[in-house]
């Protein structure tokens, strides 16, 4: 998926996120209902959220130096790890705390009929940052297993937001229900029980998300398809007796690392090995842009030899 696809799902949720905040709040001040509060925490944090993930993308796009020789880009997955913790600490831990301060002391939610506009109103701008990052995810999409995707996915700006949007929706009408039964039924407290399910959607959701960050984070390999396909390329050489080994490692999402261990031919001249190591080079970079590095490492017969670029 492209940078600017993944900047268009941003953005989108970013201003969603914003309008919906602000008339959550205003909501929450007029009618005093704890779900409607817990609901426009949520918006904000997800608002500043998708601000941390630009601020990822920009941060990944510096070049290498001597003190980063291999660049800069898992700061997208240090910074997605980073909207996890907010989403638990601060998301998840006022919900619950405002919603366990609700069902202590309740009281009644005034102006019923504002809660509805406004979550009406904020369902239908979260379907639509929902409906703008479902796409943009199908587009990219390998695999039929949704959690499969998801998992091979190394693109978290898509679903981070799609884990939000997904979160967001679920809180609303939960919001929705919460704060109709309160009213209907006359028992204040569930109001403040809507906002502790809330907050437990959160916390479900930052965990999900913190256990896909972390694994980019320690490294993840490339794909199957692209290490087999690589195998493939330099198994296929006549100077070419093996394959010893086969790393890859994400260094971003359109960023891989790898790294080739061949058994080259006995007879093979230093000259010829190093046109060979040349052929591969740029045969495996024309079919895969995304792999940035190559190492190739001589072994059996020929003394150890390396190429990088």
């Amino acid at each position: 998926m492209s940078s600017h696809a993944s900047k268009k799902v941003i953005y989108a949720a970013l201003v969603g996120n914003f309008l919906i905040a602000v008339t959550k709040f205003g909501a929450a001040i007029f009618t005093g209902s704890s779900a409607m509060f817990s609901e426009g925490i949520h918006s904000v944090v997800d608002t500043g959220n998708q601000g941390l993930l630009l601020f990822g993308m920009r941060q990944a796009k510096k070049p290498a130096d001597k003190m980063h020789p291999f660049g800069y880009g898992m700061e997208l997955y240090f910074w997605t790890f980073v909207v996890a913790i907010l989403i638990f600490a601060v998301g998840a831990g006022i919900s619950i705390y405002e919603g366990i301060q609700k069902t202590l002391e309740p009281h009644p939610v005034d102006n019923i009929h504002i809660n509805y506009i406004v979550l009406g109103a904020a369902i239908i701008f979260e379907g639509f940052a929902f409906s703008v990052a479902y796409k943009e995810f199908n587009a990219a999409r390998t695999k039929d297993n949704f959690f499969e995707e998801i998992q091979a996915s190394k693109d978290p700006t898509i679903f981070t937001v799609l884990f939000e949007d997904t979160a967001a929706m679920l809180g609303l009408l939960v919001a929705l229900v919460g704060i109709f039964c309160a009213d209907y039924f006359q028992i204040p407290e569930l109001d403040g029980i809507a906002s502790i399910v809330i907050g437990v959607i959160l916390a479900l959701t930052a965990m999900l998300l913190a256990y896909e960050a972390k694994g980019l984070l320690i490294g993840e390999a490339a794909s199957p398809d692209l290490v087999e396909r690589v195998e493939q390329i330099a198994g296929d050489h006549p100077a070419i007796d093996g394959i010893n080994e086969t790393l890859t490692m994400h260094l971003g999402p359109r960023d891989i690392l790898l790294n080739l261990s061949l058994d080259f031919r006995n007879d093979l001249p230093a000259g010829d090995l190093e046109n060979v190591v040349s052929y591969l080079e740029s045969t495996i970079k024309a079919e895969f842009p995304e792999i940035k590095r190559i190492f190739i490492e001589a072994q059996g017969g020929t003394e150890p030899s390396g190429s990088a670029n």
